[in-house]
């Protein structure tokens, strides 16, 4: 269950339908899906020389166009070379827009011959459109090839959808997602029906019908869902697949159950890159990095196509600055027994000009990486986002409300964090604290509005968006006395590293999906589905979870860890029981969603969204502080809370505890803070010859 793997195949598949020297036409959207699953190199390997965008302004020719004699070769209105020795592989979205494009490029008959691969199912209309403009025979084939998705990595995949309507990106087709509420889609969007196409694709590409499940406070996920369901009853000669013992699992989640994870630092290769640079399509933009040559403004993370990025991408960042100095130490060792010194025989000079084109490709690999590192080195001293990241993950991990209170408030009054961090810390506050008696919200925003943070109301506007009255789950561990003393027993364990001990919402959903302890009620079956009942489903094998609203690297690290897991024969941790240590061997997950969010995207989805919510919507009693607070640390009554005694160790959990978990956390800062003052420095001292 590869979906990169699945991609590369329809790719290769079509390159090879046309034997001989050829072109290749895509859009704007196959482009993108092109570059994250294939390179030029391989395309050369095809003999493909030439690709072009079908959609492009030198293509821009009036819809009317004719060819008028009905001759071949057409005349053409403008002056265009025409190729009729070359043969054409065009693959394209099915859209509107596409079609016409390929019409007009049928009509003109540029190339000697056509070969029409589209992404996802094509309309009988669309069809005839273009048999019509073949009026020359030109086109050899049409199929439908289902790669309407982007494949980031083996196990994650996205829509590459921005819902940021607002702000629309030149590299990212930006769209209205949510409707006049936060659990609507947008009417006049195509939002939903892009959502449909992509799964749809996807689910054929892997030739999966599954067994589909939803979030149950997200009527987004469930109409998702119910077409998705209607889409395989409706076609099935489309999705007649050969059964497996155990049905597949499509899992639609919605974002708004776990807000916490995009708002958070992030400290492994690949998630600190899009957290503090930015991923597109696979592409990086270090036009703003300090000392890095021209040659390297804009790179390629590609770990189908970069070994050290494969290796790495999912490791910490004092993992990456050891590697990353083991990796500088081997060009070197390299480059010295390969310089032009070194040959004196024609052995000599034969293995050079075989070594040499790999050897300039791993000198430029390295020199990328360096200036990678460095610059995310530099951003992580100018932004303090050590300081910050301590306390967004005591935030999002620990209870400790008078600790935290105090925290925030310093940190927002501090002239060395950024702004963003600030709102952020300020939102991670709220969401954490938003139903305890006594907390002082609205002190914390109007610590923002005295420091002239941009856009202090976010505060109020995530509450409203993802705060606890619109999430299913619990997902700080705190609304009840059950739930409460499970944390705070999770918080005696300890913690290994400071800066990571957030764990996605999405882990501990899948380990209950395996265990067969999902509820129903909490994620029920799409009705109308044959066998769905769960004595029928039984654990499924194959599981495909969609988050409406976006994923992370987080979350994708976690899937792809626990793919390693079971592929290598180790089950699920902390089973009991005969047979437990098996739970989840051979069982595979792929992660995908609308798009893939750092912190700053979420945000403005987030703010994108509020502007099409009813005015009321800004007056609920999410925005209202639980009670009266003074501006400094509450000083009403001290709750009570659980009282745990554990041989020597005595511990309070609620109301305005939290001190020995916070003592816990401070024992490993200093720790942690020097393990990232030698990176740094062995970062630093990193040069190429």
């Amino acid at each position: 269950m590869d979906c990169l793997q699945a991609v590369q195949a329809y790719i290769k598949k079509a390159l090879e339908s046309a034997p001989g020297i050829k072109c290749l036409l895509l859009d704007a959207e196959t482009l993108s899906i092109f570059s994250l699953a294939s390179t030029q190199s391989q395309l050369l390997s095809h003999d493909t020389f030439l690709t072009e965008r079908i959609d492009g302004p030198s293509r821009n020719i009036p819809a009317s166009f004719a060819s008028g004699s009905g001759a071949y070769p057409p005349t053409s209105s403008r002056s265009a070379e025409r190729l009729p020795h070359l043969k054409c592989v065009c693959i394209l979205r099915p859209t509107d827009e596409s079609i016409e494009a390929c019409e007009r490029e049928i009509r003109e008959g540029k190339y000697g011959s056509y070969y029409l691969y589209f992404t996802n199912i094509l309309k009988k209309s669309q069809i005839e459109q273009l048999a019509e403009a073949d009026e020359h025979e030109l086109v050899k084939e049409v199929q439908e090839f289902f790669l309407d998705y982007s494949p980031l990595t083996s196990s994650h995949f996205s829509l590459s959808l921005l819902p940021t309507p607002l702000h629309p990106s030149p590299t990212q087709r930006a769209v209205a997602l949510y409707g006049d509420s936060a659990n609507s889609w947008a009417p006049a969007s195509p939002a939903f029906a892009r959502h449909v196409e992509g799964l749809s694709a996807l689910l054929l590409s892997l030739k999966k019908k599954p067994i589909i499940r939803y979030e149950r406070m997200s009527a987004m996920a469930k109409k998702l869902g119910s077409e998705l369901l209607y889409q395989m009853n409706n076609q099935p000669d489309l999705w007649d697949f050969r059964k497996a013992a155990t049905a597949p699992l499509l899992l639609i989640l919605d974002r708004r159950n776990d807000p916490v994870t995009p708002l958070l630092t992030q400290w492994t290769y690949q998630a600190m890159v899009h957290e503090c640079i930015g991923i597109t399509n696979g592409r990086v933009n270090l036009g703003e990095a300090q000392d890095v040559r021209d040659e390297l403004k804009e790179i390629v993370l590609s770990p189908d196509q970069d070994p050290f990025f494969a290796t790495n991408l999912y490791d910490n960042f004092g993992d990456l600055g050891a590697h990353l100095q083991e990796y500088v130490l081997d060009y070197k060792n390299r480059s010295a027994s390969s310089t032009a010194s070194k040959i004196e025989t024609v052995a000599d000079m034969k293995r050079f000009i075989e070594e040499y084109p790999e050897f300039r490709k791993l000198g430029g690999n390295v020199s990328k990486h360096v200036a990678l590192v460095g610059e995310l080195s530099r951003l992580v001293k100018s932004r303090h986002l050590l300081e910050v990241s301590e306390l967004e993950q005591s935030l999002a991990s620990n209870e400790s409300h008078g600790s935290d209170l105090r925290m925030v408030q310093s940190m927002i009054s501090s002239a060395d964090i950024p702004p963003e961090s600030k709102l952020r810390l300020a939102i991670l506050y709220a969401l954490r604290y938003q139903k305890l008696p006594g907390n002082n919200i609205p002190g914390v925003v109007e610590a923002l509005k005295q420091q002239n943070v941009p856009d202090p109301e976010m505060v109020h506007v995530m509450l409203n968006f993802a705060g606890a009255e619109q999430r299913q789950d619990d997902l700080f561990a705190n609304e009840n006395f059950f739930s409460r003393g499970k944390s705070a027993l999770k918080g005696l364990k300890g913690v290994e590293n400071v800066y990571t001990q957030h764990t996605p919402h999405l882990a501990e959903t899948i380990d209950l999906l395996l265990r067969g302890r999902l509820k129903e009620t909490s994620y029920p079956f799409i009705e109308g589905q044959m066998n769905a009942a769960p004595t029928a489903v039984g654990r499924p094998q194959d599981i495909i979870i969609f988050i409406v609203g976006g994923t992370t690297y987080e979350e994708a690290k976690t899937i792809a860890s626990l793919n390693n897991q079971f592929a290598s024969g180790h089950g699920l941790s902390g089973s009991v029981g005969p047979g437990a240590n098996q739970i989840g061997v051979g069982t595979r997950l792929l992660l995908g969603g609308t798009c893939v969010h750092n912190s700053k995207s979420f945000l403005t989805m987030v703010r994108d969204a509020s502007f099409s919510f009813p005015t009321a919507a800004s007056a609920t009693l999410a925005m209202r502080p639980s009670q009266p607070a003074a501006t400094g640390t509450p000083a009403g009554p001290r709750q009570e809370g659980l009282n745990l005694n554990i041989g020597p160790v005595s511990l309070n959990v609620g109301g305005n505890a939290g001190g020995a978990i916070e003592a816990g956390v401070d024992s490993v800062k200093d720790v942690a803070q020097g393990l990232f003052s030698r990176l740094r420095q062995g970062v630093d001292g990193v040069r190429l010859p």
